[in-house]
């Protein structure tokens, strides 16, 4: 069977054609996408992931993962993790050494220091950049912003992944540092199986991005799996999932893609200006634009 890849937003691209050289060289699709988000997390540029990720409205890097597994349907997940930027790997932990599929807080930066010492920083700063440290900053120094607890005005993007390898097996795992300068502790719908992410390895995976807050009850990854286990395609599936979002919020920023078991793809989002990213062995990498309704909104980004 030919491996495929599918991410989320242009910036993801790297990630997607380290995801598609491990496949092509025979490697699990579990593999894949821990490599392919990892390669992320580790780009100081992505400023909505790993690394390069803004903080809390306390200065602190608290970012969420997770990692599914067709075949057995097994998952790890960590919440809220901080000292560690490679959040994926320590969801890719989570999965294979805890009893639990789930770790927040204190518990999975804990558990994030017992498994990945070589990942792990003692101190906050560390993990950091020099932008992060501006943009917050500036956030510091922006009054109303700080009092405005509201979700309208913040929003984040998530690198989501889907990978099918050779032997036909699918994964699908997501990363993300949340809303810049958020709540602490505050956990959107990304690293929540069936919310940002989820895979049936006899249909196929769907992943999401967007304005968790108001995504998270909407349940659209295991939404667009179900569909596609109806007999819809992952295109359609997809577009079904996204028009009971406007349906019920039309504010909603939502985007998503899905993957089926035979490696057919699909996207959609309820505004403007949502990327994804396809690669194959035959016909390499490319970043394709969603296309949408040209009435709509265009995407608002404000982690950057």
């Amino acid at each position: 069977m030919k491996a495929v890849a599918i991410g989320t937003w242009k910036f993801g691209e790297p990630g997607v054609s380290a995801a598609v050289k491990v496949l092509s060289h025979g490697g699990s699709s579990l593999d894949a996408v821990e490599c392919g988000i990892r390669t992320v997390e580790l780009d100081e540029k992505v400023t909505s992931v790993g690394f390069g990720g803004l903080p809390n409205r306390h200065g602190v890097l608290q970012l969420d993962a997770a990692i599914m597994d067709g075949i057995s349907g097994r998952c790890g997940s960590v919440l809220a993790l901080e000292h560690c930027v490679t959040a994926i790997s320590v969801a890719r932990k989570v999965l294979e050494q805890s009893r639990h599929p789930i770790l927040a807080g204190a518990g999975a930066t804990a558990f994030a220091r017992d498994v990945l010492p070589e990942d792990f920083r003692d101190t906050g700063s560390e993990v950091l950049t020099a932008h992060a440290k501006r943009r917050f900053e500036d956030f510091c120094q922006d009054q109303e912003r700080q009092h405005d607890r509201s979700h309208s005005a913040w929003h984040s993007d998530t690198f989501g992944l889907i990978c099918l390898d050779q032997g036909g097996r699918l994964a699908v795992g997501c990363s993300t540092s949340g809303l810049q300068f958020k709540e602490s502790g505050r956990v959107g719908d990304s690293a929540l199986i069936g919310n940002g992410l989820f895979v049936d390895g006899s249909v196929g995976a769907a992943c999401a991005s967007g304005d968790g807050d108001a995504m998270i009850r909407h349940v659209l990854s295991f939404l667009i799996v179900e569909l596609m286990r109806s007999g819809k395609n992952p295109q359609e599936a997809c577009e079904e999932a996204v028009e009971r979002v406007r349906l019920s919020d039309g504010t909603c920023q939502a985007a998503v893609i899905a993957m089926d078991v035979k490696g057919r793809v699909g996207a959609h989002c309820t505004r403007s200006g949502f990327t994804f990213v396809v690669s194959d062995v035959d016909t390499g990498t490319r970043v394709q634009d969603c296309i949408v309704d040209s009435n709509v909104a265009r995407w608002h980004h404000t982690c950057i």
